[in-house]
């Protein structure tokens, strides 16, 4: 029979001589009204037009069905056969507006999990949590927050301990109207939940969900889930769970692909500098055979400092790659006086720990918000939550003011010391104060030419202030919330800063718009981080997640899961490799930039962990917490174990035991830590407020 003759037949079993039956004249009316407002849902405008003239339809008879006669027609027309339908379709049956359905496919899920082998079951289990997450959003948005709750806490408990505050964030979404606007809800379904998981076992999950007809956890595997598969063997529950806890799940390895310059940038030729280090005589070991009474010659013996050239590092960036404000004259004076000071510092190692010096700010403790340390050592800013900054300095040496334009005149402007004669000594003080934000101020930052502080606070904006007039210069407005850290770049002229606003930015000090805005963090971003190079920053955010941006192209390079606490630190390694991260998870993770691969764990503290430094010569990292203890660990012998271990499977690291490299911790009575800096002679500065 010809299809169109069959097509005919089939019409003629309904429609006699262009009438409806009279036994079904109702229910057609509505199965075509039903059918109509599918059209309309799609925007078929002259499909639409079409079937209501054919079929006698007026406009206004399709405000009067609701979506669920769609969806009985729907499920009526296609039946409960789903392998019929087109891929990627998921029609639901009436069933799953039962709470009852939900409970039932989700145990389950559960049961397939728990009797899984356990090679793959470690892997498996981390499919429980986005699902329950998704169907708990279905049951709210159907209304059935009572049935909704008792899911949860049913099979709630049974989850990794690093979800449970989501879960209890998750409980206070009650409405259809809690759905609109919230984060937690955003964060889980526009950005799919990555899951790293062997072929192996995502082919076991697979023919689970096929064999089983779970078209309910199909469709949230489809819509909310990315599974990044490898192949080789399943990973444990350890390694499993050291990347998990994020609210993305884990880093995709495609995410950590991109080539990463981490080298640092070939220093400045002192040989060139516009005063030149004193240099030492001896006498010429050569005596001329032609002239033995000739008197010998004296020639200068090169200062051992500067003899040494600087090797170009082949992971290192092009110098020209993202443009560097130029040194001036005072600029490498400076640098020089670095160099010579640097040259008298202690080497650290286990046996050689550093004497810390702790600065105890008394009767603040619930005053203080900050405080930070300039890179000579010589001043420190604490910022305050009336809105105020203090700079105090840590020298006999006063901080001055400049002097008045009057007196400026008469200054020799080519004079080798002008920029001390500028200073007016009739104006030296201990310590200094300034006012300007209208709310409490997060960081402080020092410019590393020491003549400019930055600062961020609770206002939305970032104040520049002249640490020679002791006035705000410029404020920076761009953040559309309060801002919780800002940083210098180590060359200067660039800081980064970061908000609640969920976004990093990248600014210069002569400009008042950002240069770069980072988005992709999922949730307020808490901490930012300039890498040693200034072609790189880091920020850390309570989404749980790590990301490193290309200052250049603003791209993101690197991106960092294993946390389960919002980030509050971050600090790279002298040598520019490694990140390390601190969390309100108690712990600091080490990351290898190289390949976004997690070095180790170091876990010994007991409460958040909010500053973190390296000592100069890298061998030592110094970690300070909320729970009054100072720990120092073993950074060289960390980072020979894990070169030593040259692991290249980046979906299964062996994450090393971070216990061993622990040196010394160093309680304190009732002063959690605020602030932690080396000397240049690596000595160990800390500042913290006593809890009274």
């Amino acid at each position: 029979m010809h299809p169109n003759q069959q097509f005919c037949n089939m019409n003629n079993n309904t429609i006699v001589n262009g009438t409806d039956s009279p036994g079904s004249a109702s229910g057609d009316k509505r199965d075509l009204l039903a059918l109509l407002k599918l059209i309309k849902k799609y925007n078929l405008k002259q499909t639409e037009e079409l079937l209501c003239q054919e079929a006698n339809i007026r406009s206004e008879e399709l405000e009067d069905l609701d979506d669920k006669e769609i969806s009985s027609l729907l499920t009526s027309a296609l039946g409960d056969n789903q392998e019929n339908n087109p891929p990627g379709i998921t029609v639901h049956t009436g069933t799953e507006n039962d709470p009852e359905f939900y409970d039932t496919v989700f145990g389950e899920l559960r049961n397939f999990v728990d009797e899984s082998l356990d090679i793959y079951k470690h892997e498996l289990f981390m499919v429980l949590y986005p699902i329950l997450v998704q169907i708990y959003f279905k049951l709210v948005s159907n209304g059935y927050a009572k049935p909704a709750r008792e899911f949860v806490e049913k099979y709630g408990p049974d989850l990794d301990y690093y979800y449970r505050e989501d879960l209890q964030n998750l409980l206070l979404i009650t409405k259809r109207s809690d759905l609109e606007n919230n984060d937690f809800v955003t964060a889980m379904e526009t950005d799919k939940f990555i899951i790293r998981m062997s072929r192996d076992a995502h082919s076991l999950f697979k023919r689970h969900i096929q064999d089983r007809k779970q078209e309910l956890i199909a469709d949230i595997v489809a819509k909310y889930l990315h599974f990044d598969t490898y192949e080789g063997t399943a990973r444990s529950k350890a390694q499993c769970d050291a990347t998990a806890g994020s609210l993305i799940g884990e880093a995709r390895r495609q995410d950590n692909k991109i080539r990463v310059y981490y080298g640092l940038l070939k220093e400045v030729d002192f040989q060139s500098l516009t005063t030149p280090a004193p240099t030492v005589v001896e006498e010429e070991d050569d005596n001329d055979p032609d002239a033995p009474d000739k008197p010998k010659k004296k020639k200068p013996k090169k200062d051992p400092l500067f003899s040494k050239k600087s090797k170009s590092d082949p992971n290192a960036p092009a110098m020209d790659r993202i443009p560097l404000p130029e040194l001036k004259d005072a600029d490498k004076l400076e640098k020089l006086k670095a160099l010579r000071e640097a040259s008298k510092r202690v080497p650290l190692n286990k046996d050689s720990l550093p004497s810390v010096c702790l600065y105890t700010i008394l009767n603040s403790h619930h005053t203080v918000t900050c405080a930070e340390i300039s890179e000579d050592s010589y001043m420190m800013a604490v910022g305050f939550t009336d809105s105020s900054i203090k700079v105090w300095s840590l020298t006999p040496a006063k901080l001055r003011e400049m002097k008045t334009a009057e007196h400026l005149k008469d200054i020799d402007k080519d004079a080798e010391d002008v920029l001390v004669r500028m200073m007016d000594d009739r104006t030296g003080e201990a310590a200094r104060t300034f006012y300007g934000h209208s709310g409490p101020v997060y960081r402080c930052a020092f410019a590393p030419e020491k003549n400019m502080l930055l600062s961020c606070s609770e206002d939305t904006t970032i104040r520049l202030w002249s640490l020679h007039t002791w006035t705000c210069i410029v404020v920076f407005k761009g953040h559309l919330f309060p801002v919780w850290d800002v940083r210098f770049s180590p060359h200067g002229y660039y800081f980064a800063s970061c908000s609640y606003d969920k976004t990093a930015r990248l600014w210069a000090t002569d400009s008042n718009q950002p240069l770069r805005i980072f988005t992709g963090h999922l949730s307020d971003v808490d901490c930012v981080q300039f890498h040693p190079n200034s072609n790189y920053i880091a920020s850390g955010s309570s989404d749980r997640t790590i990301r490193l941006w290309d200052v250049l192209n603003g791209q993101l390079v690197r991106l960092m899961t294993g946390h389960k606490g919002s980030i509050y630190a971050l600090a790279f390694s002298t040598c520019g490799r490694y990140l390390a991260s601190g969390s309100s998870d108690h712990t600091v993770l080490i990351y290898d930039l190289s390949h976004g691969q997690l070095v180790t764990s170091l876990v010994r503290h007991a409460g958040s962990i909010h500053t973190m430094c390296f000592s100069r010569d890298g061998t030592i990292l110094a970690i300070g917490g909320l729970d009054c203890c100072l720990t120092l660990w073993d950074f060289s012998k960390l980072a020979e174990d894990y070169i030593a271990q040259n692991s290249n499977a980046s979906h299964n690291p062996e994450i090393n035991e971070g216990d061993t490299y622990l040196l010394r911790a160093f309680p304190t009575k009732c002063t959690p830590f605020l602030s932690l800096h080396f000397t240049r002679r690596n000595l160990l500065l800390a500042v913290g407020t006593f809890k009274a």
